[in-house]
């Protein structure tokens, strides 16, 4: 007997999946850790191309792609928002890369646990949106945490900031272009094509290329890349076609902790009181950001209002 997934609990495996993938992902750019970050990137780029390419290809796709793209094209501002999605993708993919390779996996944890609260100030600031009383809390709370990584250990977290800033803007422009995310990310992959392989046939062609036939392991990992990139990918575009913002805004969470988990026991990357402190204080802000943007905090008070006026109503009456 067939058991059959309604759509919100195949919305949820796909979302799960995806944050679950990213969440490990750091263990995948480790194997690589003997190559130059750029490199990795390239190589991620130009697999990723392929692989979601061969996605459109394989699903009869191809022609709405083709449709789509030109679409696009006939509108420079839409043309010139995938080159500024696709360049601060790259941004963000190099860090991260690099930042993970450099034993920063803690780090990049709290750039994608802060993120959330970086996309609120910058729908404030581009779209003209209103801070919230509770919004305002979460934002203070997170700048307080990153305050004190700064004041106890002397430098700025400019990983983690350079991480959130970098996909909130990301996010910022597949909003404002409103595209599919399959063919977002593969318009964006193939707008850098042409930068990528001029830079792999410049290594190749001076003998400075890590992949290569005499290292088949490695060549394999680099060949995945452009997997372990496109899968979440689609896991993620089915969990936003059948979950509700907030269920998503929850289940994003997920990435972040499975990699400072990975970062702390995997590779024993540093962890103390003063982490524990700033991350507790993002954690908090992101528990009251999280029930403020669903029907929670409006029931609890709800819920406060009609025991004050119950008291309120009883004291009344006690009077009498």
């Amino acid at each position: 007997m067939r058991l059959k997934l309604s759509k919100t609990g195949f919305g949820f495996a796909s979302a799960a999946g995806a944050y679950a993938i990213w969440g490990f992902l750091p263990i995948y750019w480790k194997l690589l850790d003997n190559i130059p970050a750029p490199e990795i990137l390239a190589h991620r780029i130009l697999w990723s191309c392929g692989f979601l390419l061969g996605i459109f290809a394989v699903t009869g796709k191809m022609c709405s792609l083709y449709a789509e793209t030109r679409a696009i094209l006939a509108q420079p501002k839409k043309a010139w928002g995938v080159l500024a999605a696709s360049l601060i993708m790259t941004v963000n993919w190099l860090i991260y890369i690099w930042a993970v390779n450099d034993g920063r996996i803690v780090e990049t944890s709290l750039g994608y646990y802060i993120n959330p609260l970086v996309n609120v100030l910058l729908g404030i600031a581009v779209l003209k949106e209103r801070l919230t009383f509770w919004q305002t809390v979460s934002v203070v709370l997170a700048a307080s945490g990153v305050l004190n990584l700064t004041l106890n250990f002397g430098a700025f977290p400019w990983v983690a900031i350079a991480l959130a800033v970098s996909f909130a803007l990301y996010g910022l422009c597949q909003k404002l272009l409103n595209i599919g995310g399959m063919t977002s990310i593969t318009l964006e992959t193939l707008a850098l094509l042409p930068a990528t392989a001029a830079y792999l046939a410049w290594l190749q062609h001076n003998g400075a290329a890590a992949f290569t036939f005499a290292h088949p392991l490695t060549a394999l990992l680099l060949l995945g890349c452009g997997i372990v990139t496109a899968i979440p990918m689609v896991l993620f575009t089915n969990g936003a076609l059948y979950l509700p913002l907030t269920v998503l805004g929850f289940i994003q969470f997920l990435s972040p902790t499975i990699a400072l988990f990975v970062g702390i026991f995997l590779y024993h990357e540093p962890f103390s009181a003063t982490h524990l402190i700033s991350f507790g204080c993002i954690w908090v802000a992101l528990l009251i950001f999280s029930l403020a943007q669903t029907n929670a905090w409006a029931a609890v008070s709800s819920l406060r209002r009609d025991r004050k006026n119950l008291l309120s109503c009883a004291s009344k009456k006690a009077g009498l």
